[in-house]
Order: structure tokens, then sequence, then C-alpha cells
């Protein structure tokens, strides 16, 4: 390497520019919408059920968004695809504010769930071009705290507008407003391709490319490490998907108007946003399953909180107590999915490896949704949450015994 190491001198302003501030604008805005999705499917005529499908296709637009992205940014580079994913969420916005029928909604929302995701990679791969390695955990953890600053903010600006009478469609409009925030953002400043130097050997792009070309190889190669760990991490996920749709479910299943919702999911956005970096010290101090195993465990104390509590007189207490502990148990796992797929990456070569990793508990993520649907149509949202309760349990033990003690 020749003279100085230009990592000294990182301009953490332009990182901040072209990577954090769209984030936390499209944060923001999803947070928003998410916990009203139901409840606007529920206005159109959806029951129980079918609202839980509807909040779904959130999560299923996402994992079908991870198929295609990586080409899209490999072919026309990172910030062009961030624009272009945030004008794909804005025609799923503007779909979702004139939808009058279920399934319009449900396709808007998918829309709005595959452009997350593409500007979500893109986002990514960007990170991953032009931070230097000894600073890319840092910035990393940085974006996930942003992001989670912005699931606290969104559903605090989304109940702050209900509770000025409007409609529960402005909902919509706060989330294209945050979009548009980002898009201007990125246009507005110049491409970060002219002010960083791109190493070859780890651009994001040729990283994506990657993890595109093998990772169904990585998958056989790997099946026991992913059918154990990978699995594990997957209830993780399968646990925080469940989050974002069991809690707007249960607070229209008991009654609570939006403005409420809206409150009680932003405070516990904010309880989740302040454990972040407790989080990476904890994995730090003592190792990671002091991180993981602790958060399915409070997480599923919580399922089991609203799976007893629902048809109590003190319901709503039980489920601001629930929500609460779910985000303890979420904020205890910052970050933990992230540094597993680190440390049992190889180190010479890891996007296959990540990318097999992402997929498979992208997988348990997108199962939440479709899971809680099909339980509260056959069964109960109780059973729904007590099922859950047993997932977190199963992806514990499942942890305990084979995730690795140390990092070599």
């Amino acid at each position: 390497m020749r003279g100085v190491d230009q990592s000294e001198r990182f301009p953490w302003r332009k990182v901040a520019g072209a990577a954090f501030v769209p984030t936390a604008a499209f944060a923001i805005g999803e947070g928003a919408v998410i916990p009203y999705i139901p409840l606007i499917a529920g206005d159109l005529g959806a029951s129980l059920a079918v609202a839980a499908v509807v909040a779904a296709m959130l999560t299923v637009g996402q994992l079908a968004g991870d198929v295609p992205g990586g080409s899209v940014v490999a072919r026309f580079g990172e910030r062009p695809t961030m624009i272009a994913a945030g004008a794909l969420v804005l025609v799923a916005l503007l779909i979702a504010f004139l939808a009058r029928d279920v399934w319009m909604l449900g396709l808007a929302v998918f829309i709005l769930g595959l452009g997350h995701a593409v500007f979500g990679l893109a986002r990514h791969a960007f990170m991953t071009t032009f931070v230097p390695i000894r600073y890319r955990a840092r910035a990393l953890s940085t974006l996930g705290g942003i992001f989670r600053l912005g699931m606290f903010v969104g559903p605090l600006v989304g109940s702050a507008v209900l509770g000025l009478g409007l409609p529960v469609h402005s909902v919509w409009v706060v989330c294209a407003i945050g979009t548009v925030v980002a898009i201007l953002v990125l246009v507005v400043l110049p491409d970060p391709a002219s002010a960083f130097e791109r190493t070859p050997a780890t651009t994001g792009t040729i990283e994506v490319v990657q993890e595109r070309q093998h990772v169904w190889a990585v998958i056989r190669q790997n099946a026991k490490v992913l059918g154990t760990v990978g699995v594990g991490a997957a209830v993780l996920a399968l646990a925080r998907s469940a989050r974002q749709v069991l809690l707007p479910l249960w607070a229209v299943s008991i009654g609570l108007d939006g403005v409420t919702t809206g409150i009680v999911i932003g405070i516990a956005g904010g309880v989740d946003f302040a454990l972040f970096f407790l989080s990476g010290w904890i994995m730090d101090r003592f190792g990671r399953l002091w991180s993981i195993v602790p958060a399915l465990t409070l997480m599923g104390v919580a399922f089991t909180m609203l799976a007893v509590s629902h048809d109590l007189d003190a319901a709503v207490v039980w489920f601001v107590a629930a929500a609460l502990t779910l985000s303890i148990g979420n904020g205890f796992g910052s970050g933990i999915v992230m540094t597993l797929g680190a440390d049992l990456a190889d180190r010479q070569n890891p996007a296959p490896f990540l990318g097999a990793w992402r997929l498979t508990v992208d997988l348990g993520g997108a199962a939440a949704p479709l899971l809680i649907s099909l339980l509260v149509s056959v069964a109960s949202i109780a059973v729904a949450a007590g099922s859950l309760t047993a997932l977190c349990v199963a992806g514990a033990v499942l942890l305990v015994r084979y995730l690795p003690r140390t990092v070599e």
C-alpha cells in the first residue's frame, strides 16, 4: 500500500449524506405506515386474517426484491439504484393512497416492500464499496441504529398526524414525504463515485454479483451451519417480523384507535433504539450467545404475555407491556445477525456465504406474516402468539447447542 492510509482521513460527511440521511428518511416514512396497514385493510373490509396477509406483503416484497436487486445494482450502480427504488416506492404509495379494494392495497404494500429491499441492497453495496474495512463495522452499526431511530420516530409522526384529525390514509403522504427527501438528497449531492476511490477487490458491486452467482452452491457446502445456526438466526428474524405484524393486528383486535397504537409502537421503538449500542458491547464482552439467546427469550416471554391476555379486562395494559418487552428483546439482539454472518463467513471470500446467510435469515422473516395469517384464520390471534413463543424457545435451544462459543 502506497503513502498514507486514506482511511485515516475518511470523509464521514460524504457517507452520511449518501447513505445515512436517505436511510433515516426512508425509515421514518416506513415506520409511519407499518402500524396502520392492518387498520387501513380493515377499513377496506378485510378480516383480521386477510389484514395479516396484506401486512405480510411488505415482507414478501422485500424477499422478492433480494433476487433482482443485486443485478440492478451491478448494472446501474449504487446511487442510481437507490433513486430508482425511491421512485418505485412513490408509485406504491400512490397506489395505496388510491386503493379502494383490499387486493389493490396488498399490491401496493408488496411494491413498497420491493422498493425498500432494492434500496437497502444498493445502500449495503454502497457502504461495502466506499467504506474502508477498518470502519465498516462501525458504519454498518450506525446504519442499523439510524434505521431503528426511524422506526421510533415514524410511528410517532403517524400518530401525530392522526391526532390532528386527518384520515388514516394520511400516513401514506407522510411516507411519501420521507421518500422524496431521500431522493432529493441523493440527487442533489454529488455522486460518491467521484469523491471516493474504489478498491476493485472489495467493491460492493463485485460482492453482490458473487452472492448471486454462488449462493446455491454455498448453501449446499454449508448446509450444516445454515441448518443449525442459520435456522436459529432465522427464528430471530421471524420473531422480529412477527412483532411488526402482530402488534398492529393485536391493537385492532382489542379495539385500540390508530393514535394510541402509533404512540405505543413508537415508544417501543424508542426503547429498541436505546439498547442498540448495549447489544454490541454485550457481544464483544461476553460473546454472541449472550445477545441472541436473551433476545429470543424475552421475545418469547412477550408473545406469551399476549397469548394469555387477549380476553382480559386489562388487555391494553398487557399489550403495552408486551410491546415494551418485545422491544427490549429486539434491542438485545441488535446487530447479531450481521455479526454472526461475518463470524461464520470465509475471511478470504465472505460474500458468497453472506449471500446464503442473508437468504436463510430473510426466509425466516418472510414466513412470519404468512404464519400469523394462517394461524389467525384457522385458530385465533392468541394461538398465533403462543405458537411464536414455541418457535422462540426452539430457536434459543438450537443456538445454545450449535452456536460456536469463540470466533476464530
